[in-house]
């Protein structure tokens, strides 16, 4: 798949997930995705975290090292939001001119409420006018970095925006789409709706559009480029706790066998590698600390007993996790438990909006003076 200049030799994305897609974390997930058949060009592409427009303009510090690399990662892809056109144009030529770069990735997606609150990431398409100078303010400073979009269905049922949405950002030259197949109302609950995402595909065949929701395992994805005519998918939560998902996908999307799920035994290595990378990417204490989160999700589904899980969830340092997992019998994944599912899923949610946000899309004033947020994350 081709994005801008970038070639993918698989059309997966990591979607960036506040406080996971760090460098270890995407380090991590590029290494298992390199294990799949060697093909021309990268081997997927990795996204950063969410960074504030505004906050990076502002010079703050946490956004700063948020948006940062390792230093032989390439290619670096970064996700940007804002709400003001005047702080996401001089947030992408600052990136651009300080060759910080190579995939930048819009956010209009985010559901979170301190986000939506402000009319930003999902609630933002809504106002096409405005959503359509922030499109044009982040291509007219990208330069040659390609710019793609990841977007909601829409607000509710009764407010969709992916398809007008999708039309404006490909007239002003976005090179990639991506949907998620629910709205900001869902969250993350119920089923992805793949058929909007067949729909974007006949709206804007001129680009590629990757789909995104509900993929845990690599049969997944197949099945949504074969049922919807995406051209890849964007892989969230079902990477949580699960980095060789991209090995996986590699093998499927080759139309070569899938290797089977690791059992205990193989996980174990691999969570010692993240939690020292962590420790060395955040410093001793805060890493283990970041670790913690991710052993849930990468025990998800295996017969550890709960015990095991609270020791996990509360570990100290790198001896106590060694002593921990080293206690732990081998086990593989029974295979009912392959698309259990990690990570968030509440919903669905009444969306905050700024006052009056609804009553007209073609008004393009910003929600408040203080609209986009200085916090980056998600």
């Amino acid at each position: 798949m081709q994005i801008g200049s970038l070639q993918l030799a698989t059309p997966v994305i990591l979607a960036p997930m506040a406080g996971v897609t760090n460098a270890p974390f995407r380090r991590l997930c590029r290494r298992f995705a390199q294990q799949g058949p060697a093909t021309p060009g990268e081997a997927s592409l990795f996204v950063n975290e969410m960074v504030s427009a505004r906050a990076l303009v502002e010079g703050n510090h946490k956004t700063d090292r948020l948006a940062s690399f390792d230093p032989d990662e390439s290619p670096r892809s970064l996700q940007l939001a804002g709400v003001e056109p005047k702080y996401v144009g001089e947030a992408v030529s600052r990136l651009v001119s300080e060759g910080r770069i190579d995939h930048l990735d819009l956010n209009f997606g985010c559901p979170v409420r301190k986000v939506t609150k402000n009319g930003g990431g999902g609630a933002l398409p809504y106002k096409r006018k405005l959503f359509a100078a922030i499109i044009h303010a982040a291509v007219s400073n990208a330069g040659q970095i390609p710019v793609t979009v990841k977007m909601r269905v829409g607000i509710d049922d009764a407010h969709p925006t992916y398809l007008e949405a999708g039309r404006i950002a490909a007239d002003l030259g976005v090179c990639a789409l991506a949907l998620h197949g629910r709205t900001v109302a869902q969250l993350y609950s119920g089923q992805a709706d793949w058929t909007t995402i067949g729909r974007l595909k006949e709206a804007v065949p001129e680009i590629p559009v990757l789909g995104n929701g509900d993929i845990w395992e690599a049969g997944d994805a197949l099945a949504m480029m074969n049922e919807t005519g995406c051209d890849g998918v964007v892989i969230g939560r079902g990477c949580l706790g699960r980095p060789w998902l991209f090995a996986e996908l590699a093998a499927a999307l080759a139309g070569q066998p899938v290797p089977e799920p690791p059992t205990v035994s193989e996980i174990v290595p691999v969570m010692t590698e993240h939690a020292a990378s962590l420790q060395e990417w955040f410093g001793t204490d805060r890493g283990i600390r970041e670790f913690r989160k991710h052993t849930g999700w990468y025990l998800k589904g295996y017969p550890v007993g709960g015990k095991t899980r609270g020791l996990l969830a509360n570990v100290a340092s790198m001896d106590e996790l060694e002593w921990i997992l080293g206690k732990i019998a081998d086990a593989p994944l029974p295979p009912e438990n392959r698309r259990v599912a990690r990570g968030h899923t509440r919903g669905p949610q009444n969306v905050s909006l700024p006052q009056g946000w609804l009553d007209d899309p073609d008004d393009d004033a910003l929600a408040s003076p203080e609209g986009d947020s200085a916090a980056s994350g998600g």
